[in-house]
Order: structure tokens, then C-alpha cells, then sequence
């Protein structure tokens, strides 16, 4: 608390980590709409090959980052969140100069390596948020995290198709000012959230992706919320996996009318996190806040998949965005189970697991959606792929009634215990 006021408050130092999540998203949304463009250019316009390599770059991102986020994380649990925030902000930042500058597909292959490295950021960030909010207010800072996010995925893709018009590579020298104006802001307004006396020391064995088991099994509960987590995480895959080649398949939507459909759906993300998570929590406790945002995103992929016209995808929208209620939920349920020298290893842990999950989601939809409007298939269905994540929530739903039986049961024995 004392570094807080010493360095500007509380609020400044949150205030700097959503600054952060919404550049480190935004940057990555820039580049959305020129890398494909860029990959082409520099595959001598075979668009074949740029979409094999543009593949490669996708799955190559995603196994950076779930090899180096357990890194990074028990790095900041060993030195501190400062530190590790503002060197990988500047390396972010210098990864986009080095992507700009890309005059061959091997540097730009480099330089994505480097940019899915840096996005592991995002846990120590969410380390630094559980760090300095105390349990009851963990659920909805994590929300405010989740809107910077959304806010970034929001803005990102629109910006860079602008910037884009005048040069392809315009969107990353903008990502990189953005970047390294943050690390300059950050030299001067983020305080240290973790103390030394409440380090832990770096070890390999525990800063890998199998080693992150060892603290998910650490408490009764742990395994389970990250179940939920990954399930949850796999679900959410089917949207940038196949939206736009469902909707423009079944629905005959433009792009144009695709890319509003996307910005809805990220400012209703932005809305339940602002606006709905602190109340629900409030109200409901995180444990029914949970189940009641997996049942709102489990109704919201059934709607989609099941949509015979636009009109009923679109009434699908706001019950699809009370699933924002999820990640603060099981990430607040989570902190509270590990030590405070154990976040960034609970968050890498976590970050792991979406990069997983990145490798695994998108072949499972888009070849579960062209299986079933195949020319050979027994069942024509062409939002098998939304029922399926509509499967996944209901089966993370049960998990998490699972873990809340067991919890309640945990309780009612260590009560019966006690003199």
C-alpha cells in the first residue's frame, strides 16, 4: 500500500495494467486485417501458399504462448510484476519495429515467435490485478481486465484496416508507438504489487507448461475451476474459427455486415464486464455468478447454431454476452486458492492453457463445420459447430455444479471437525 501511494495510488497502477491489456490486444488486433495481405506480398503473391504459412503463424503464436506464460509467470512471482511487465512491453514494442521492417517470411515468422512470447504479458497482469485487489473486488477488477480486452478486440481490426489503406505495414509501426509510449507512461506510474518477502524462488520444474499442473492439483478445487477455465476457453475458439464462413455460408452476410456483428459482440462483452459482473457478484456470490454465465453461454451458442435467419441470430446476441460473466467469476474463485507468491504461477498456469486450447479450437470447429455441410454427409448442419461449443458450456456446467457439491460437502465436514 505504501508503494501505491508513493507512486500514484492504486487506481494509477490499475489503471496503467488495463492501459496495458487494451495495447497488447489492440496491437494484436491491428495487425488482423494486413498480416494476411503482408504474408502474400511477401510469398510472391501465391495465395495458396501465404494460406498454409498464414496457418503456421496462427498455431506457432498459439505454442509460444502456452510454453512461455508459466515462464514469465513464475519469473514475476520471483522478481516482481514491474519488472516483467515493462521489459515484455518494450519487447512487444520492438517486435512490431522488427515486423515492420520484415523484407522476408522467415523474419516475419521470427517476429510473430516473438510477438506470441510477449502476449504472455497478459498473466502477469492479471497476477499484478490479484496482487492489489482484495478478494471481494477480485471478480470485478478481472471484469474490468476482460473490457479492456474486448475494448482492444473491438478497436484493433478497425483501426488497422484504416491504417492499412495507406501502407500494409502502417498498423505495426503504429503498434509499436503504442507500445513503447506505454513503457515510458509505466517507468513512471507502476509500483511494484508484490513485495520481497512474499517471492518465491525460480525453479524449471515449476516454470513449465506440465509443471503448472502440480499447483492446479495443489488445492481440492483448483483442477477443477481450471477444467472449467479450459473448457470455457475451447468454447470460445468457434468464433474466430468459423463466424465468418458460417454466417456468410448459411446467413449470405457481407463483410461488412460480419465485421458489425463482431463489434456487437464485443461491446456486449464490454457491457456485462463494466456494468453486470460487480452486481452479479454482489448479489450472487462467484460460485452462481459462474453457472449462471456458463447457462447464458451455453443457450447463446445453441441460439446460433440453430438460427434459421438473421433475425433470430441477432436475438441470440445479449444472451450470448452474459457469458462475460464466466472468466472474472472463475478467475476470482481461483486467486483466492493459491498463495500471493503464487499468482503469476496460477496466471502463466492459466495463460498456458488458453494458448492449449489456441491449438486445439480452431481445427476442431472448422473441421466439425465442414464435415457437416459436406457434399458426402449423412446430416446436413451447418451450425454443428456452435451446437458443439453449446455442448462444451453445458459440460462445464456440470463440472462446475460438480465442484460446488464438493465444496459445500468440504465445508459441512471441516465445520463438523472443529471443537
Amino acid at each position: 500500500m505504501v508503494a501505491n501511494q508513493r507512486f500514484g495510488g492504486r487506481h494509477a497502477a490499475l489503471a496503467f495494467i488495463l492501459v496495458t491489456v487494451f495495447i497488447d490486444v489492440l496491437g494484436f488486433g491491428l495487425i488482423i486485417p494486413v498480416l494476411p495481405k503482408l504474408i502474400v506480398d511477401l510469398s510472391g503473391g501465391d495465395t495458396a501458399r501465404a494460406a498454409r504459412v498464414f496457418g503456421l503463424f496462427g498455431t506457432v503464436w498459439a505454442l509460444m504462448q502456452f510454453i512461455f506464460s508459466p515462464i514469465i509467470g513464475s519469473l514475476s512471482d520471483r522478481l516482481g510484476r514491474r519488472p516483467v511487465i515493462l521489459i515484455s512491453c518494450f519487447g512487444l514494442g520492438l517486435d512490431y519495429v522488427m515486423m515492420a521492417l520484415a523484407p522476408t517470411l522467415a523474419w516475419l515468422f521470427v517476429g510473430r515467435m516473438i510477438s506470441g512470447i510477449t502476449a504472455a504479458t497478459i498473466a502477469t497482469a492479471s497476477a499484478y490485478i490479484a496482487d492489489v485487489s482484495p478478494p471481494e473486488k477480485r471478480a470485478a477488477n478481472f471484469g474490468l481486465i476482460s473490457a479492456a480486452w474486448g475494448a482492444g478486440f473491438i478497436i484493433g481490426p478497425a483501426l488497422g484496416g484504416l491504417l492499412g489503406q495507406v501502407s500494409p505495414r502502417l498498423p505495426f509501426w503504429t503498434g509499436a508507438g503504442l507500445a513503447l509510449v506505454g513503457v515510458a507512461y509505466g517507468f513512471f506510474v507502476l509500483p511494484e504489487s508484490l513485495p520481497p518477502e512474499r517471492r518465491a524462488a525460480f525453479t524449471w520444474r515449476k516454470a513449465n507448461p506440465v509443471g503448472a499442473l502440480t499447483l492446479l492439483r495443489s488445492h481440492h478445487e483448483l483442477l477443477g475451476l481450471a477444467s472449467v477455465n479450459a473448457i470455457y476457453l475451447l468454447a470460445h475458439h468457434v468464433l474466430p474459427s468459423v463466424w465468418v464462413l458460417y454466417t456468410g455460408y448459411r446467413y449470405g452476410w457481407s463483410t461488412g455486415m460480419t465485421g458489425l456483428a463482431l463489434a456487437a459482440v464485443g461491446l456486449g462483452s464490454i457491457l456485462v464486464q463494466l456494468f453486470v459482473v460487480r452486481r452479479a457478484v454482489a448479489a450472487f456470490g462467484e460460485r452462481i455468478t459462474l453457472l449462471i454465465g456458463l447457462s447464458f453461454g451455453a443457450a447463446g451458442f445453441a441460439i446460433w447454431g440453430l438460427a434459421p435467419d438473421t433475425r433470430v441470430f441477432w436475438l441470440g446476441l445479449p444472451i450470448f454476452s452474459l457469458m462475460g460473466l464466466v472468466g472474472p467469476s472463475v478467475q476470482a474463485l481461483m486467486t483466492v486458492r493459491v498463495q500471493p507468491h503464487e499468482q503469476g504461477q496460477l496466471q502463466g498456469a492459466n495463460s498456458s492453457i488458453m494458448g492449449l486450447t489456441g491449438l486445439v479450437g480452431p481445427g476442431l470447429f472448422t473441421l466439425t463445420f465442414a464435415y457437416f455441410i459436406g457434399a458426402g454427409t449423412r446430416w446436413h448442419i451447418p451450425g454443428a459447430s456452435f451446437l458443439l461449443a453449446a455442448v462444451l458450456m453445458v459440460l462445464a456446467l456440470a463440472v462446475t455444479v460438480t465442484i460446488n457439491a464438493r465444496a459445500a460437502a468440504y465445508v459441512k465436514v471441516e465445520g463438523e471437525s472443529r471443537p
